[in-house]
């Protein structure tokens, strides 16, 4: 296995290896840091808290490309990905599909610095950020995830925590002050772009934890978009709910595309079919890493797909 950087803490050092005939190079991933610090980091520089009601979107909070440099992952000795090279462009949705246990949702955390978390997690490769790598040294890992947002499987807001609260915590976690008249402004904002506000919005004090499983998921969309990413990922955001709500989460996703550039992990072609402009299919065959056998267009990944376990996959015939 090529040198790489524990991502426990602080390295000292990196190295490089050659691997099919392309240069890992090692990354320092720095201090794994508290909660409120994973959030937001009250010493960074937020976009200010708008003054009047929101209009035309910002340079620093525009839809941003995500491109993923010959990324390679292992847990301890054991690697899991294999020079995986994408690029997910801005404003569009990027669907990333195949079997379990293949890498996806690895890739998925490795792309906002959630893969360090893990204490026998390292990586090489470079994830760019409009160009930017956020695995820099002097990059704080605080400053990725707030650019790049993550909504999870399982919604989790913070169930004794008000719906106005929720939406607002990343700027309460961060120490970042608001008035009140722009903090309403901004959970209406938040709520009306994951589809929720009407739905909500005269029960705003009442527990986050009180509501719905996919009005809990929208809730959490809400709270990411709060902090203003640039790019927002979802894995598998519907798995655990129901047809209806599933559907509300699917036009929420084309609504939002145009304020935020999306990656979704899912294991239903259909709703990758529906949702995204481009797929990335991934595999780990016989107890290999997992890599991208194929990506492109959705239109054509499910059409006119170049490779056959491709064409398999999409059709239902494994996975």
């Amino acid at each position: 296995m090529p040198e790489t950087t524990d991502t426990t803490g602080t390295s000292e050092s990196t190295g490089t290896s050659e691997t099919a005939g392309t240069t890992d190079t090692a990354r320092t991933t720095g201090t794994i840091r508290s909660l409120s610090d994973e959030i937001l980091d009250p010493t960074e520089k937020l976009p200010a808290v708008r003054t009047h009601r929101p209009g035309a979107a910002t340079a620093e909070s525009d839809p941003a490309t995500l491109e993923a440099d010959a990324i390679s992952a292992w847990f301890g000795d054991h690697k899991v990905l294999e020079q995986v090279s994408l690029t997910m462009p801005a404003r569009q949705v990027t669907a990333l599909i195949g079997p379990s246990g293949c890498g996806k949702s690895t890739f998925l955390r490795i792309l906002n610095r959630m893969h360090e978390l893990v204490g026998s997690a390292s990586l090489a490769g470079r994830v760019l950020l409009d160009g930017d790598d956020i695995y820099d040294r002097g990059r704080r890992i605080t400053h990725a995830r707030r650019q790049i947002g993550m909504v999870f499987q399982k919604p989790n807001p913070f169930p004794a925590m008000s719906i106005y609260d929720n939406v607002t915590a990343g700027l309460k976690l961060g120490g970042i002050k608001a008035g009140r008249e722009n903090k309403d402004w901004l959970v209406e904002e938040c709520l009306t772009k994951a589809g929720l506000w009407k739905e909500v919005r005269d029960r705003l004090r009442q527990p986050g934890g009180a509501l719905s499983g996919g009005q809990q998921q929208r809730l959490c969309i809400a709270r990411s978009l709060a902090v203003r990413p640039r790019v927002l990922l979802m894995d598998e955001p519907c798995s655990a709910l129901d047809p209806t709500s599933t559907r509300r989460i699917e036009e929420t996703i084309h609504e939002l595309k145009e304020e935020v550039t999306i990656v979704i992990v899912t294991h239903n072609m259909q709703q990758a079919a529906r949702v995204s402009d481009q797929c990335a299919f991934f595999l780990a065959e016989q107890g290999t890493p997992g890599l991208i056998v194929e990506h492109g267009t959705t239109d054509a990944m499910f059409h006119s797909p170049q490779d056959p376990r491709t064409t398999d996959y999409v059709n239902g015939r494994f996975g």
